[in-house]
């Protein structure tokens, strides 16, 4: 016992010095009144004592020291015996009588003729702890704070899957390992290398006095038995009658088959077993019936590759699960999106990545099955926008990553029979969604085309009118761009939001579309109703009061000379 009170003073000591930190807290025994220090009352003591080892032990663990300040003066504790022992009881009697805290030290301690406690407890991997009167915290950086019990589940899920395909599995053998498998991802890196060393260099494997040690992302991409050694890598097909799945005596799924395997050969597989359900046989609009691909075929191998990568391996009673509806596609894996990464994120298209299994990942590069991280989120939706078909959805809940593709056009029934007018033109996108402005004899503005496209570039602005409008597509409501100006100067609206636009097809007897300009003429005209450069001539105004209308503020500025083409924001 001495020894350990020695070693305990030592680390007492230390602690003092380092001062409080995530994985330490310091707590007074004392108070202030009127000047004079006294004893604090032993029941918030043992509150902040009890608060402090479940908030460390629902985290990362740490240390408590009571009687030492803030600022690691150390004022000890001038209570009597009894409160010190109530004290040192603390973690058992404030502590939910469900959730004990179990791997804790304590001890009472003389330091320098104070009296300090010491109390240590480690990070809890299978409780989550409450206090006696049934709340949860957590240590976060220098602070205790409530957190849900839910979210500490998640966290810790998290990261025994970021860990899962990193650890060794002792019993695992070379000879565990689809060798041609292994050597055809070798020679990707390097001709030569022979299976032991591609591991190695893959950080699958690490040489030790023992031998070659295997770790669980070698098995799960190269293992000749799979289900030895984990049960569920596999990719279950379900046929959903309908757009929805329904239950009980009403129950419309029928299984369409399983593939199991490691995760190379999943790839291949699971794109074989799925490719049939990506086509359908359709009467098409001349009364032929036609085989039409549903989903862009690239996106769905994506889909399949961004799954198999990325799902939760180490929850092992669940694989992967692609349901298909007759209006749309789910593709279901185990584990939810990591933490770091939001859906807004991905949404976003900007590649937000992060690999839960970085070994893995690794290796699908190598391959070539993988580009950047973050690239095939972006691909798939960047392939279903070129297809004219509506978004991906993606849903992290209940334990699983969902991503829906659907057969869905963009488009309505109404806006397919409008662009239906311009078949032979060839349009791109974002040409659609221009004439898509013009629909049911609609008036736009320049302004609706630039939001309507996102354009930030006054030069992608002036192409998209001048194809428009040398394909006779586009017009301006008034033949002369100064009389626009004029009219639109008039009625104080700023030109590039002024509604003059329109859209122009062939009438109903099938008379042809106006003469198309020459490019030369059409260059100087688009030329003349080129936008300026409002990133050199933007003026910012602040402060100003609601009631402040734009027309308001157009008058005011006109009346000191501003080009008609000012704009407000």
């Amino acid at each position: 016992m001495d020894s350990q009170v020695l070693l305990i003073k030592d680390r007492v000591h230390v602690a003092i010095e380092t001062g409080e930190s995530h994985f330490r807290e310091f707590k007074s025994a004392i108070t202030i009144n009127d000047g004079i220090k006294i004893p604090r009352p032993p029941k918030e003591v043992c509150k902040d004592i009890a608060e402090t080892l479940v908030a460390f032990a629902n985290a990362d663990g740490g240390e408590l020291l009571i009687g030492v300040e803030d600022d690691s003066s150390i004022t000890g504790i001038p209570h009597k015996e009894e409160d010190l022992k109530m004290m040192l009881a603390a973690p058992r009697t404030h502590v939910h009588q469900k959730t004990p805290l179990k791997n804790y030290k304590f001890l009472k301690v003389d330091f320098d003729g104070n009296v300090v406690l010491y109390f240590q407890t480690e990070k809890s991997t299978e409780t989550i702890h409450l206090t006696s009167d049934g709340r949860c915290l957590q240590r976060k950086d220098r602070e205790t704070v409530p957190i849900p019990p839910l979210n500490i589940t998640f966290q810790r899920q998290e990261q025994r899957s970021r860990q899962y395909d990193r650890q060794f599995v002792d019993s695992a053998l070379v000879s565990d390992l689809d060798n041609n498998l292994v050597q055809e991802v070798g020679a990707a890196i390097c001709k030569g290398l022979s299976p032991e060393r591609t591991l190695q260099h893959l950080d699958l494997a690490e040489y030790t006095p023992a031998g070659l040690k295997i770790k669980r992302a070698a098995l799960l991409l190269f293992a000749k038995d799979i289900v030895k050694w984990h049960p569920r890598a596999q990719v279950r097909f379900v046929r959903v009658a309908g757009s929805e799945l329904k239950s009980g005596i009403e129950y419309n799924a029928t299984e369409a088959g399983v593939v199991t395997g490691n995760i190379l050969s999943l790839l291949v597989e699971t794109w074989e077993k799925l490719r049939p359900f990506l086509v359908q046989t359709r009467l098409s609009s001349g009364a032929v019936f036609e085989i039409k691909t549903m989903y862009p075929e690239l996106a769905c191998q994506e889909a399949i590759i961004n799954a198999l990568a990325h799902r939760d391996y180490s929850i092992e009673g669940r694989g992967i699960e692609i349901f298909i509806y007759d209006d749309k596609m789910e593709i279901k894996s185990p584990g939810l999106l990591l933490s770091t990464i939001s859906i807004d994120n991905i949404k976003q298209l900007k590649g937000a990545h992060e690999s839960r299994n970085a070994l893995i990942s690794r290796v699908l590069r190598e391959r070539g099955f993988m580009r950047e991280l973050g690239e095939g989120m972006r691909r798939i939706y960047e392939l279903f926008k070129r297809n004219e078909l509506s978004p991906p959805e993606i849903i992290s809940q209940n334990d699983n990553f969902t991503m829906i593709l659907h057969q869905k056009s963009v488009y309505t029934t109404e806006q397919k029979l409008w662009l239906d007018e311009f078949k032979s033109d060839d349009l791109t996108p974002e040409e659609k969604a221009v004439i898509l402005l013009g629909y049911n004899n609609n008036i736009f503005s320049a302004q609706d085309i630039w939001d309507t496209l996102g354009i930030v570039d006054t030069e992608d602005y002036r192409k998209i009118v001048y194809s428009l409008q040398s394909k006779g597509i586009l017009a301006g409501q008034y033949g002369n761009i100064n009389e626009a100006k004029r009219i639109a100067k008039n009625k104080r609206i700023p030109f590039r939001q002024f509604r003059r636009y329109y859209i122009v097809k062939a009438d109903l007897r099938g008379e042809p579309r106006r003469p198309k300009v020459t490019e030369a003429a059409l260059l100087k005209k688009v030329s003349k109703e080129k936008e300026p450069n409002y990133e050199k001539t933007r003026a910012y105004v602040a402060n100003v009061p609601y009631s402040v209308s734009v027309h308001d503020l157009y008058e005011m500025f006109g009346a000191v000379g501003v080009s008609s083409t000012f704009i407000f924001q």
